[in-house]
């Protein structure tokens, strides 16, 4: 069963309807589909999703936000042969000559570091990885796991939805990102693991009465700045983290966050590589069973207790005149700032330095740009400062909450955000 805001959809519901549909769309047994699905409605879309993988066809989930000349074209990049675009009816596509799997999830990866590509996910490999979800994570046991991000997302479809159901638990999705109707629902459960982003999880924490906790909070998909991570830490009877990739699914699980960076213990079928401490780090590389390695492009290592501990994005990082600086350390130190309510550190050319540190950032007030350098200059060494240094309304953050540093980066230099209040501190 499955709860979708107020209503509640049994077993029967969807096995009816992924029935009907799969009839409709004439889904055989063993079928070797690649379909594209955007539907706006959340149970249009798991119906038709339930009715694909039963028939172990390939599905690539298409957020319900997106408009059809953006599905389509998402649809052909990865190699579909139809498009469900809010209709059982398809648009039949020119399926690609390359080989490809058959049976797979297909997803987008988020882009962060680069132009999106297509990875395909067997069915099997998703199964063995919610096996070992489940193994080592024990504690949401007696818990109602409350889904308010994307089920298009393997966030929300696999360690949300698909995960509750193995455990045969009743996940209750919420489609609103309005904080007063989640925390409506979050009340109405005696035990909620809220599965959300960073943004929607940090708000809740600011709007909450004093004194109140959410019972247990689930973050994932990027690192979260310090001052964020203490006010969530802090409205959080359990909070939990877990870390993974597009190629791999969640590779690792924190049942207890007392620190951002710590991400948590490697899942079981996974066999991770990295660096042995904060002075070796190295790339985050995990190996499957299957005997592929997945490379993360992330920089971390273990400790010897065996947590997983992120550094920074290998391609985040700015190198100034041979010195590395992490942006997760110039937007801690921004943040400090009482007013200051986000920031995102980024790089840009410099024909002196190679490149150097800029930094949007928003915050309650109007703030001279001198002055969050000479603060960040308390806290930082010189090499670290941020260069140029622009406020804006909101920092850019995609669907999941994640940020791209490539795609803010480029639009400081196709000069975005020169309406804002800017300045190059020298």
């Amino acid at each position: 069963m499955i709860r979708i805001d107020d209503r509640l959809y049994d077993r029967a519901y969807f096995d009816e309807t992924s029935a009907r549909l799969a009839g409709q769309i004439g889904l055989k047994d063993r079928d070797d589909g690649r379909y594209a699905v955007r539907f706006a409605e959340t149970i249009d879309w798991l119906a038709l999703f339930f009715a694909i993988r039963k028939a172990g066809a390939s599905v690539l989930p298409i957020h319900p936000g997106t408009p059809y000349a953006a599905a389509r074209k998402l649809a052909i990049g990865a190699g579909c042969d139809r498009l469900f675009y809010n209709s059982p009816t398809a648009e039949v596509l020119e399926r690609s000559q390359n080989a490809l799997p058959v049976g797979t999830l297909l997803q987008m990866s988020s882009g962060t570091t680069g132009a999106p590509k297509c990875v395909a996910r067997s069915w099997e490999d998703i199964d063995a990885e919610i096996e070992s979800y489940i193994g080592i994570f024990r504690a949401p046991e007696d818990m109602t796991p409350v889904i308010a991000c994307p089920t298009t997302h393997s966030y929300g479809l696999i360690c949300g939805i698909l995960v509750a159901l193995k455990r045969g638990q009743t996940p209750v999705i919420v489609n609103t990102a309005n904080p007063k109707y989640l925390m409506k629902v979050l009340r109405e459960i005696e035990r909620p693991l809220l599965y959300s982003s960073p943004a929607i999880l940090h708000t809740l924490a600011r709007l909450l009465p004093e004194g109140e906790q959410i019972h247990a909070t689930m973050t994932s998909g990027t690192l979260l700045p310090d001052p964020w991570f203490a006010q969530i830490r802090a409205r959080s009877r359990h909070m939990f983290q877990q870390y993974g990739c597009s190629e791999a699914g969640c590779i690792a699980i924190n049942p207890d966050v007392t620190n951002a960076g710590d991400m948590g213990f490697v899942l079981p079928h996974l066999l991770p590589q990295t660096g042995s401490n904060a002075e070796n780090a190295d790339e985050i590389v995990v190996t499957k069973d299957d005997g592929i390695a997945i490379h993360t492009r992330d920089l971390g290592y273990r400790r010897d207790d065996g947590m997983l501990v992120f550094v920074s994005r290998m391609d985040d990082m700015i190198n100034v005149s041979g010195l590395n600086v992490y942006p997760r350390d110039v937007e801690d130190a921004a943040m400090a700032m009482a007013e200051v309510s986000d920031a995102v550190a980024f790089r840009m050319g410099d024909r002196f330095a190679g490149e150097r540190v800029a930094l949007l950032f928003s915050a309650s007030q109007t703030i001279a740009p001198q002055a969050i350098r000479e603060w960040c200059s308390l806290h930082l060494a010189s090499h670290q400062l941020p260069m140029d240094i622009r406020q804006v309304d909101t920092i850019p953050r995609q669907a999941n909450g994640k940020i791209s540093r490539r795609e803010v980066a480029a639009r400081h230099a196709a000069g975005e955000f020169t309406k804002s209040i800017a300045g190059a501190a020298s």
